[in-house]
């Protein structure tokens, strides 16, 4: 149920460019990490940044018809990484979303 209003959300902000930004979960890899969820994700998304890679989403093998962005299945997918969008979701309704980009020319990297 989470997924398909995560789904939803991005599609409403994003509209049509929605199904050509990849989408992954750290919690995957990582489990839930409760009041540091928030920092683990944001190491993840600079660390993609940093990188140019976007993290894999463990054991996600088999799609879901009513959620069709890109996800990123196992593994890792190298690709050029300018921003990140992180959104986290806390028990009892704290959710907050940031997004982290590259500072100054994407080729200094």
């Amino acid at each position: 149920m989470n997924d398909k209003t995560e789904t939803t959300a991005i599609k409403k902000v994003f509209g049509e460019h929605a199904y050509q930004i990849p989408v992954s979960s750290t919690k995957s890899m990582i489990g839930h990490g409760i009041m540091a969820a928030g920092t683990l994700e944001a190491v993840a998304c600079i660390n993609a940044i940093r990188d140019n890679k976007i993290h894999g989403t463990r054991n996600y093998q088999n799609a879901d018809s009513e959620l069709d962005l890109d996800y990123v299945g196992e593994g890792a997918r190298a690709m050029q990484v300018d921003h990140v969008m992180s959104n986290n979701f806390g028990f009892g309704g704290q959710n907050a979303t940031v997004i982290f980009s590259r500072f100054g020319d994407s080729n200094d990297v």
